[in-house]
């Protein structure tokens, strides 16, 4: 009977990593990175430091602008170098809300974002390392950034309880711990978007930690698991080739008994034909 089961279609082969794209990522890494680094700070200095002078002030304002440009170019030579640029749009949509949105003060830290995953793709293999590494950095990084987004929309408007970094930190921390103790709270349609966003960040971050501490426990309880049945395999293989050397010792002993039957057996027809021939000899008729 013949089948006649149409064929199963093939499944489409899973997304790979354009080479290109990627050795240009593995390339800029670092370099993006340290581009984060200097606009932080060139982004930090003007609202730690409010009595700079309009030198400083510009100079700071014209590093956050080229570091955000430097940003604008890596994006565009990716774009570039994908054959896929519509696929490449839709994987990597954070990167292009950092390039595209900055233009509002506040959403230019979108950029460190853009540097933690760069450091977390640089600096850890491990799935457990990266996770810890997101989370150590994330949280380091969303308390800074909260304190001086938050300071920096917050100071000298009406009624505002943040006047200075100080002020900003310990909203922060309070914010992102979820503890809230409302002493120092935003005022502004600003402040109260970052509010938003440190407490989002802050239940992320917690869960991250309670995860990566469960999955850790659960390793740990999965190695020793694994150890002890390496113990029982290990203490089975050795019984079953210490029985198997008791099987040899037992074979051998056979064989000797064999062999020390078959000697007996060879000399008892030995002796046997030896009186045989005697007695014949001794009834010989007289010559």
């Amino acid at each position: 009977m013949t089948d006649h089961t149409p064929p199963s279609r093939p499944l489409s082969p899973p997304l790979a990593e354009d080479p290109r794209v990627a050795d240009w990522e593995r390339r800029m890494e670092w370099p993006l990175i340290a581009v984060a680094g200097v606009f932080l700070v060139a982004y930090a200095v003007p609202i730690v430091w409010p009595q700079a002078s309009a030198t400083v002030q510009s100079v700071c304002s014209a590093v956050v602008f080229g570091s955000w440009l430097v940003f604008v170019v890596d994006y565009v030579a990716r774009l570039l170098l994908s054959q896929q640029r519509w696929r490449f749009v839709r994987g990597n949509l954070l990167d292009l809300a950092i390039v595209a949105v900055p233009l509002l003060r506040p959403l230019r830290l979108l950029l460190l974002v853009k540097a933690i995953r760069r450091l977390n793709r640089a600096g850890a293999t491990a799935m457990r390392g990266r996770v810890v590494l997101y989370a150590v950095a994330g949280s380091a990084l969303l308390v800074l950034a909260g304190a001086l987004a938050v300071t920096d929309a917050e100071r000298g408007a009406a009624d505002s309880t943040i006047q200075n970094v100080g002020d900003g930190f310990w909203w922060a921390l309070v914010t992102m711990a979820t503890v809230g103790y409302g002493d120092t709270y935003p005022v502004t349609i600003t402040g109260r978007f970052v509010a938003v966003g440190m407490m989002l960040g802050g239940i992320a971050v917690l869960g991250v930690v309670t995860a990566t501490l469960s999955s850790w426990l659960v390793q740990n309880v999965e190695e020793r698991s694994d150890e002890q049945r390496a113990e029982r395999r290990d203490s089975t293989d050795d019984l079953w080739a210490r029985r198997g050397d008791v099987e040899g010792l037992v074979a051998e002993v056979r064989a000797l008994r064999e062999e020390v039957s078959r000697l007996r057996s060879n000399d008892g027809v030995g002796a046997t034909s030896g009186a045989s021939s005697g007695s014949t000899r001794g009834h010989a008729p007289p010559g």
